[in-house]
């Protein structure tokens, strides 16, 4: 696999049970920098793809590669490893209600181990990136959705992933909460240089940026155009 190759899915086979594949035979490379949007039906797979891309579903035959890890048989602690490496937002947001927002900014940097220092000094920079300094001490359902989700996406990057899927990120938000998000996935894109793994309904009209997207349907992936 190519040193810019991020991901790697070659005739990638996944199931929930062994009677039915969700999707077969899956061929598809994502480069390093390189902003993907994956459409479709719900229930096409979506979801279910982005599982196998951060070691939540069992790989059914094939293979996934993911910044060097194959994720046939990895191992507990190898996605440890690699989960290091990966940023995630789910679409409902996953915050832990009892810790502040500060401290859920902080989560991926405490299971890494750095210091109270270092994690507090990244969980303030970023909060002050997507403009939520003034919410630090407040619990997550003292926010709206769109700003839950703006701590979400803080969280994700806060172990400057290489790697970044988001599911739906914005299904459950208003249109400005879901121009915020765009916005912002468009500055790590350019200004970091992440790799950006999207899964959506809907491509947002006015996101200027370059992208590809590939559409789930009947079990296969089919690049547009």
């Amino acid at each position: 696999m190519s040193t810019n190759t991020v991901v790697k899915a070659t005739n990638l086979t996944l199931f929930y049970n062994q009677k039915e594949p969700i999707l077969k035979n899956i061929n598809l490379e994502v480069q390093k920098g390189e902003f993907i949007f994956l459409t479709g039906k719900s229930g096409s797979g979506k979801s279910t793809f982005l599982k196998s891309i951060y070691g939540d579903i069992p790989i059914g035959a094939g293979e996934i590669n993911v910044s060097g890890f194959g994720m046939k048989n990895i191992s507990k602690s190898n996605i440890s490893l690699l989960r290091r490496h990966i940023g995630v937002i789910f679409q409902d947001f996953k915050l832990i209600n009892e810790w502040t927002v500060e401290k859920n900014v902080m989560l991926p940097l405490i299971i890494a181990g750095y210091s109270k220092e270092i994690c507090t000094h990244q969980a303030k920079k970023l909060l002050t990136h997507v403009k939520l300094s003034h919410k630090a001490s407040s619990f997550p359902m003292e926010l709206s959705g769109g700003e839950q989700q703006r701590v979400a996406m803080a969280r994700a990057l806060a172990h400057n992933p290489k790697l970044i899927v988001a599911d739906e990120p914005t299904g459950n938000l208003d249109e400005y909460s879901s121009n915020v998000i765009w916005n912002l996935l468009k500055n790590v894109k350019e200004h970091i240089g992440s790799t950006i793994i999207v899964v959506t309904h809907k491509i947002p009209s006015n996101i200027a940026i370059d992208y590809k997207q590939y559409y789930l349907d009947s079990g296969s992936m089919h690049e547009i155009s």
